[in-house]
């Protein structure tokens, strides 16, 4: 068995494979299918200072390889979760990681705040990235400026490890990940969704109720290997990459290109066990390329 552990600022991942926000719930729903247990880490839905509705519906359309979302960061708010989700998920062993939105950076600071007092809790993923909210989200991930003024002010009163969610809805993603870097971020994750349409040409209209969506699954897996490597080349601090990988091949490229870890999101919904498959299959490809640790590997090529 080959060394799978990794190092994500002060966090230690027993393999290097997590889930994605927003594809695993908050685990709890996956307990009874799978191991959680044996997952590096388990990134639970976005939450937000207050509870949010989230888009009208149809919110989700399959497309060619992937498919669209627009669910809108729907969440029962920061309070219910540090009292009614918190304490029947602290408890397993694995990084429990939250995924904190906001619309402003004292909102994002707000409910950094929040989960920081959680014991349990050992990082957070700042999401400057979601393209289908109206207010935040997206509007702070497109600019240096807006990406280094939310990282700032949660930065200052959050003192986990913090990862930040990068948008591939920018004209240079490298330059967005290094304002994160330059204002504390202890880790980047990319790419979240990227933004796209469809449509329903029986009914000649838009398929999601907002127009657009986001675009995850395979489709967007070149896109993302290709930001995953820029931004590795970039930045000092680790990266995360994420965006189309459905086996242990495609996190293997994820972590040649530069990636400490991956995240694994629209495969959830069809294989609930693909996070634990594609573990295991990096272990099959260290060993049978003769690496003794998956460290060995990161960043491999130039």
């Amino acid at each position: 068995m080959a060394d799978l552990s990794v190092e994500i600022g002060k966090l230690r991942l027993k393999n290097p494979v997590m889930t994605a926000s927003g594809t695993f719930g908050y685990g709890l729903e996956f307990a009874e299918l799978v191991d959680l247990g044996k997952i590096g880490g388990i990134i639970v839905k976005g939450t937000t200072t207050h509870p949010r509705e989230g888009n009208p519906y149809p919110r989700m359309a399959e497309t060619a390889s992937g498919m669209l979302n627009c669910v809108g960061l729907q969440n029962k708010g920061v309070d219910y979760f540090c009292k009614n989700i918190y304490p029947k998920i602290r408890c397993i062993d694995t990084n429990i990681i939250v995924n904190v939105s906001g619309s402003s950076p004292e909102d994002y600071a707000e409910c950094a705040e929040r989960i920081a007092t959680l014991e349990d809790i050992p990082a957070i993923e700042l999401n400057i990235s979601c393209p289908n909210v109206k207010g935040g989200g997206m509007t702070f991930g497109v600019s240096t400026e807006g990406a280094a003024s939310v990282v700032r002010a949660v930065r200052g009163v959050y003192p986990k490890t913090l990862i930040v969610k990068l948008s591939p809805n920018v004209t240079d993603i490298t330059e967005i990940a290094k304002a994160a870097e330059s204002e504390g971020a202890d880790s980047l994750s990319l790419i979240n969704t990227l933004l796209g349409m469809a449509i329903d040409a029986r009914k000649r209209r838009r398929a999601l109720s907002i127009g657009t969506g986001g675009l995850s699954g395979p489709a967007v897996k070149p896109v993302a290997l290709r930001m995953v490597y820029d931004v590795a080349h970039a930045v000092r601090v680790p990266v995360i990459g994420l965006g189309g990988i459905s086996s242990p091949t495609d996190a293997v490229e994820f972590l040649l290109a530069g990636a400490t870890a991956v995240e694994i999101g629209t495969m959830n919904f069809i294989d609930p066990a693909i996070t634990l498959k594609v573990a295991a299959g990096i272990n099959t490809y260290l060993e049978a390329e003769g690496f003794g640790s998956v460290r060995e590997i990161i960043g491999l090529v130039d």
